[in-house]
């Protein structure tokens, strides 16, 4: 798509908010190259602050080939939020659709018809506590097997700094003014997986190839070593219930112990009355 139809109501976005993004933030762009300049293609970008789709889209924007971001198809429904969604040409994702294939359908179409669709693999902000991508969900993998279009990997940095994830306090820090940087990398290789059935296993090793692909290109732009395996938020969740269910266990245990109480503890936990509890201590 070159910028002559990228249309009226993505100029009307670019009219909004690019104002505010160059007076507020200092720009750190690299690797706009490897944008294909014409046909359909994905971007697949890492997750950390509720800034990035902002920062990303300014990134590309510029480079004349605007991206359609998947968002929940309510989203699309009424209001001035549904009508910015329709006229920028977002793609909506039909979550109550039990068909993973067929809730891509939109954004097939729109590859096909030579757009940019972007995704965020990891489908959430990052849970990482070093703010690496965590491992990601198959959407980009399916969409990249059904099309065969370039995967770009995206990274992005410096957004969370302005708007940290999950931040309960100071959610918005714009002073002094943070640096937004937005790295392209060349196209992710997945000629090995084409023609293949996409079995979950071959989905799963798609996925992790474009993960990984983003995670050197942040690992390039943070100027530091990424981790050796992914965050798996799933893993992480199952060991943190088993400690809590470990020391709960562990402190009912001390209670139950000789001289600590236990005893009457149990007793009342059985529904023993007071008095019966007093007659059976005469």
């Amino acid at each position: 798509m070159s910028r002559r139809r990228i249309g009226f109501w993505y100029r009307l976005a670019a009219v909004i908010c690019k104002p505010p993004l160059l007076v507020l933030f200092k720009r750190d762009w690299q690797g706009m190259e490897h944008i294909p300049a014409d046909g359909g293609f994905i971007t697949a970008v890492n997750h950390n602050s509720y800034l990035d789709p902002l920062s990303y889209a300014h990134y590309q924007y510029n480079t004349g080939r605007v991206p359609r971001f998947l968002a929940k198809s309510g989203l699309f429904k009424s209001g001035f939020v549904g009508l910015m969604m329709r006229g920028t040409g977002q793609i909506p994702v039909y979550r109550e659709t039990t068909d993973a294939a067929t809730a891509f359908r939109a954004a097939v179409a729109a590859i096909d018809k030579g757009e940019c669709v972007a995704f965020y693999p990891e489908g959430t902000l990052t849970r990482d506590p070093e703010m690496w991508p965590m491992q990601g969900k198959t959407g980009a993998a399916r969409v990249a097997l059904l099309t065969k279009a370039p995967v770009i990997p995206v990274a992005q940095w410096g957004a969370n700094a302005a708007m940290p994830p999950y931040a309960k306090e100071n959610k918005l820090q714009l002073f002094p003014r943070k640096t937004l940087k937005v790295k392209a990398g060349p196209p992710v290789d997945l000629s090995a997986y084409y023609g293949k059935e996409p079995t979950a296993e071959v989905l799963r090793a798609v996925t992790e190839t474009i993960m990984a692909a983003i995670t050197e290109q942040l690992a390039l732009l943070r100027d530091e070593p990424a981790p050796a395996e992914p965050y798996d938020y799933r893993k992480a969740i199952a060991r943190e219930r088993r400690a809590a269910r470990e020391a709960a266990k562990a402190a009912t245990d001390a209670l139950m112990e000789p001289g600590s109480g236990g005893a009457v503890v149990s007793t009342q936990r059985a529904g023993s009355t007071p008095q019966v509890q007093e007659d059976e201590g005469k």
